[in-house]
């Protein structure tokens, strides 16, 4: 494309749109790029939001953009579009360049989280500061509102809002959540916006008041509801006011790190509605939004880098000690509390939504992961440590307040996992390996300490505090704020803890202690279902590994076990083996170790569950049905019958018991002879079926023997607890009829085989043996039915 000359802006961008459509994407960066170098800001601003939609896509989702969520590092597309948007690229400069001039750009409300939605419609400002004095107000009403963002929060919004945003995508594509371009782009922004080592780097253009001018403040007389944490800008002390000239370049661009962190943890984690979790204790509620796997997995990422960020603090910024602080410079004030009053709320009610609605299947890893990287902050300090001697180091007594400000973050969410994993398939090595690592977690030395310290301090009485000073346990948005929350020098452990747990659950909150008798029943009947498990899984790798032992060329001819009913019934997905069993077995031998070191269970305690289980009460509840009662219409499964069958406890017998002749042809049968010799017993049947009914009603011997060939009974007709169905077909009388598919299968066959050619030896012919076969099966019917009616005498 050669040199630009200047044009009408519909001219650029028209052009821009063509290209778009017929030139492949590195020839349009190459045209972009000179496009943003040589073109003013007053035609740059008509293409911008146009571009950004290109890239990331519309937020109704109609327009995909450029697929960043399947662009892979091994396609051709990948370093091209990095390229482009990285922090310090093409694109980032156009964001600049137009930063410069304060242009803004509407994104309806609409767009906007449920909750701070509906709090705008509700005419009451969102707590966010990123919401704050951007409001448009159309003469059309309320639902046409909009807001008016700059040029960085925009391109923020439209990169955070694509992860969550349904798009139809092309069929066959598929998502690689860790190496995909947008993942990897997200984590890039956070290192450069959010960084660990030197500050922010310094904006490249800069507006006529020489600065890049900073998002306006809200005013503090607006009034909040809402469960957000922010009343104020984080740092308020430098930026609720546009920078001079003069001011700190710190100060002055560190207002970007902010934005960024409040555009991602609004539109990834605001989905849920604080005030309505305090209602009803757990986020029941049935909401329009359900995070996917893949956006757990970029929280997780968010999570991990925040805490990177926020232990980068200089030691001596760490100190609660407002002297420390007096000389901090605004990113370090920023890393000191970035998690606490930025991701906390949102992300534990996030957590608690999905531990109840996530699906009961192995994908909940994902969330599971996340939740474990919040609660481990030491383990992205930067420092190398050795990975067998950190194991037994334990946790560093300066985390102890960490942990306890996020109380409920190990001890809520502790139970909501133990809710969800005693209806798990435990016998399912994904879902036990998810066990163990909770257990080792919390099983780290000095964890448990910390945690029953922290409730300590929760339960301590009230009166206790009456003689320190009246205090008022603030709740975030009813007047906390980022650095009027600082606490002085004097107030201790026990109102940051209650504070926080009354800031989530309320006021009026029932605290259940994690190490509570209430839990520690629950721990208990967890260590039974794992023992259970673990029997279990043990018995179907024994199991396999009897299979796979007598898997011999004889069994190809029906000399092995041919009772297919006997099979274990497995966990769920089919492609368990052995082998994943025998690593269920290890997890769950190691989650049981580090739950009875959690909750201090002592030898004795763990021998006696196990010995109510019993050595072979396994193998007896492996033959019994699952709880159930007897309804109108057939069984009907108790709750805990429901659970003895997810854990593989119990099992429901899967066998054959319909008419034998109509069973599916076994593997060790001969498929053309079973379809031959059913059409010639059926014929027979249908021409000699009333001659077959008279003679086995007969009372006499030969009725006897014609019941004993003719009558057979039908398949699984045992005395079994069946349902109506099965019921309704046994009740019915069968039909005498003559069956010859045994005839069909391979051990038959080769039996035949081998009692003709023991003929031959002996010059016995094939006639004469045939003879032989025939007499010495009715002579066997003969015996059978004088035995059998002696036996009935008696």
């Amino acid at each position: 494309m050669a040199a630009p000359v200047l044009q009408q802006p519909s001219f650029l961008l028209a052009n821009l749109k063509v290209d778009s459509t017929t030139k492949p994407l590195l020839q349009r960066c190459q045209e972009l790029v000179k496009v943003i170098d040589e073109y003013p800001a007053k035609e740059l601003h008509l293409i911008f939001p146009w571009l950004v939609e290109t890239v990331f896509g519309s937020l109704d989702g109609v327009i995909v953009g450029w697929n960043l969520r399947f662009l892979q590092a091994r396609s051709n597309e990948y370093n091209i579009a990095m390229d482009f948007l990285d922090p310090s690229g093409p694109m980032m400069k156009l964001v600049y360049k137009l930063q410069a001039e304060d242009y803004k750009y509407e994104i309806p409300v609409s767009y906007l989280p449920g909750p701070v939605r509906a709090s705008i419609h509700e005419g009451v400002l969102p707590d966010c500061p990123l919401f704050h004095n951007k409001l448009q107000f159309p003469l059309s009403g309320l639902l046409s509102l909009s807001l008016a963002l700059n040029p960085f929060e925009f391109y923020m919004f439209n990169l955070a809002s694509s992860l969550i945003t349904p798009k139809n995508y092309p069929p066959g594509q598929h998502v690689s959540a860790s190496d995909n371009a947008y993942f990897v782009l997200v984590d890039s922004y956070l290192k450069y916006f959010l960084p660990t080592e030197g500050n922010v780097p310094p904006s490249p253009f800069s507006d006529s008041r020489g600065s890049v001018s900073a998002p306006a403040p809200r005013s503090p007389s607006v009034p909040f509801a809402g469960y957000g944490i922010h009343s104020t800008s984080l740092l308020k002390r430098h930026i609720s006011h546009q920078p001079s000239v003069n001011a700190d370049p710190a100060a002055q661009e560190i207002w970007r790190s902010e934005t960024l962190l409040q555009v991602f943890v609004e539109i990834w984690l605001h989905h849920y509605s604080l005030e309505m979790y305090q209602k009803l204790q757990s986020p029941q509620v049935k909401e329009p939004f359900s995070p996917t796997e893949e956006h757990v997995l970029v929280v997780r990422l968010l999570v991990k880098h925040l805490h990177a960020f926020s232990s980068s603090l200089k030691p001596e910024q760490v100190s609660s000690s407002p002297s420390a602080h007096s000389h901090a410079s605004p990113l370090e004030e920023f890393k000191r509390v970035v998690v606490q009053r930025f991701v906390q709320q949102k992300l534990y009610v996030f957590l608690q939504h999905c531990f109840g609605h996530w699906p009961l299947d192995a994908s909940f890893r994902a969330v599971l992961e996340t939740w474990l990287s919040y609660i481990q902050p030491w383990r992205y300090t930067g420092e190398k440590t050795n990975p067998l001697t950190d194991q037994n180091r334990g946790v560093p007594d300066k985390w102890a307040s960490f942990v306890q400000e996020n109380l409920l973050m190990y001890t809520k969410l502790f139970q909501g996992f133990l809710n969800r994993v005693i209806r798990t398939d435990l016998v399912n090595v994904k879902n036990a390996l998810m066990v163990f690592r909770v257990a080792k977690v919390f099983a780290q030395p000095n964890l448990a300490e910390i945690i029953q310290k922290g409730e300590q301090l929760f339960l301590e009485p009230e009166h206790v505090l009456h003689h320190r000073q009246h205090r008022v346990f603030l709740t975030p948005g009813h007047g906390g704020s980022f650095l009027s929350a600082r606490q002085p020098a004097g107030t201790d452990a026990v109102f940051r803890v209650k504070s926080h747990v009354y800031g989530l659950e309320g006021q009026e909150c029932q605290y259940k202690q994690m190490f509570g008798t209430e839990l520690r029943g629950a721990v208990l009947k967890l260590i039974q279902i794992i023992a259970q498990a673990r029997q279990t899984a043990k018995r179907i790798s024994d199991h396999s590994a009897e299979v796979a032992s007598n898997n011999s060329f004889m069994s190809w001819f029906g000399m092995g076990s041919s009772d297919l009913n006997n099979t274990f019934s497995g966990s769920e997905g089919g492609d368990e083996t052995g082998e994943c069993f025998k690593k269920t077995h290890e997890f769950l031998d190691r989650a049981l170790e580090n739950l009875c070191q959690i909750f201090r269970l002592n030898p004795g305690q763990l021998s006696q569950l196990m010995a109510n289980l019993g050595s072979g009460q396994d193998d007896i509840n492996s033959r019994q049905l699952p709880d159930c009662i007897q309804g109108e219409n057939g069984l009907i499964l108790t709750d805990l019958g429901r659970m003895q069958i997810i854990n593989g406890l119990r099992r429901f017998e899967i066998e054959y018991q319909g008419d034998p002749e109509l069973q599916p042809i076994r593997s060790y049968e001969n498929a053309v002879l079973v379809r031959l010799l059913f059409r010639i017993s059926s014929l027979v049947n249908d021409r000699f079926g009333d001659r077959m009914e008279a003679l086995c009603s007969r009372p006499d011997f030969l009725g006897r023997l014609g019941r004993h060939y003719l009558a057979g009974p039908v398949a699984g007709a045992s005395g079994k607890r069946r349902s109506p169905v099965t019921r309704r077909t046994l009740e019915r009388n069968p039909q005498p009829r003559l069956s010859v598919r045994t005839l069909a299968s391979y051990r038959t066959l080769l039996l035949l085989v081998l009692l003709y050619v023991l003929g031959a030896l002996l010059s016995v012919g094939p006639v004469s043996c045939t003879l032989l076969i025939l007499t010495g099966g009715f002579l066997y019917g003969v015996l059978m039915t004088l035995l059998g009616g002696k036996l009935k005498s008696q």
